[in-house]
């Protein structure tokens, strides 16, 4: 169940297309489901603007794919976003959701991804090295899954800078951005001073010994000399996707309210 979902039904009362009665037998479904090992939120996308997603981490095969058919019946429109999908996970999915697509590197599972943006700002993804771009995938994946027009630009970290300062455009032209490095985290700092939109920072575990499984970038994204750099933990590109589709989401109602 989601916001299209109840509108639908109120426009049907407001018409006369539906009974007061048949509306709230369609509206009174419990804000949840219990499976007994998972209770599925299916009001998550009034509260928050997109369903719960499902992380797969520590969940049996079996388990993932129960979750995802549920919550693909739940609505016929809404997508469908697991994510920490190891391939295996992904074939017991198929059994039941046969659309659903895997995109490997980023190690996540969707099903109805919007065919076209729904908000007209442009998310750009950042990584600094080759070895960032699992974690960079699972961003621009759950990003463009939650309906954000999605950018990408890779392998661009402070030890080569000329690879970033050739793409000053991009940066110029995105109106989100999330920065994904490992090692010392030094590229949010340096894309922060380049740019006056809102900045994600996301420090991964690639790194040497002294980086402590990225610790050591975690710690150099939160002391950034640049100003407002946001930072979410280590290797959570999902957690960066949905901050910034919260942001893309607050910009568009308000560029629509100023509009109207």
């Amino acid at each position: 169940m989601d916001r299209i979902f109840i509108k639908g039904v109120l426009e049907k009362v407001s018409q006369g297309e539906v009974s007061v009665e048949e509306a709230m037998g369609r509206l009174q479904h419990l804000p949840y489901r219990d499976l007994h090992f998972a209770k599925i939120d299916h009001h998550r996308c009034i509260r928050s603007g997109f369903p719960e997603v499902i992380f797969c981490q520590g969940k049996t095969r079996e388990q993932v794919a129960s979750i995802f058919g549920h919550l693909a019946q739940a609505s016929d429109s809404s997508p469908v976003l697991a994510t920490r999908a190891a391939p295996e996970v992904y074939r017991e999915v198929v059994k039941t959701i046969p659309e659903a697509q895997y995109f490997e590197l980023a190690r996540c599972i969707v099903h109805r991804i919007p065919p076209e943006p729904l908000r007209d700002g442009t998310v750009l993804v950042i990584s600094a090295g080759t070895a960032d771009m699992p974690v960079a995938e699972e961003a621009a994946v759950c990003c463009r899954s939650m309906g954000n027009k999605t950018e990408r630009l890779y392998d661009v970290g402070v030890a080569g800078i000329h690879r970033l300062l050739d793409n000053q455009g991009l940066i110029h032209n995105a109106d989100i951005i999330i920065v994904v490095a490992g090692m010392e985290g030094a590229l949010a700092s340096v894309v922060g001073g380049l740019t006056d939109k809102p900045l994600i920072a996301v420090p991964t575990s690639i790194g040497y010994g002294a980086s402590f499984g990225g610790l050591a970038a975690l710690l150099a994204m939160l002391n950034s000399c640049s100003a407002g750099v946001g930072v979410v933990n280590i290797d959570n590109g999902f957690g960066a996707a949905a901050l910034a589709n919260s942001i893309n989401r607050l910009r568009s109602s308000a560029r629509a309210e100023k509009g109207s």
